[in-house]
């Protein structure tokens, strides 16, 4: 293997390595609280978010197995 070759496969090698490293990124906490304003089982996280920026919060999601619908926000 001439000097070239090796130096392409050892470059080729390091870009491959260098690509899985992640740098850490904190991540901000996500509180939530039951919603108050929805009533029934929650079969739409759309339509449980949609409530949730009623009440002032970003977001929500159907939880559980009761299918609750619960109001996200970041802490």
């Amino acid at each position: 293997m001439t000097t070239s070759k090796a130096f392409a496969l050892l470059f080729t090698l390091l870009i491959i390595f260098a690509s899985q490293w992640t740098i850490p990124v904190a991540e901000a906490r996500m509180c939530k609280s039951q919603s108050h304003n929805f009533h029934g089982t929650c079969m739409s996280d759309h339509n449980c978010a949609m409530v949730c920026r009623n009440e002032g919060f970003s977001g929500g999601d159907c939880v559980g197995f009761r299918r609750r619908c619960f109001c996200t926000r970041l802490c």
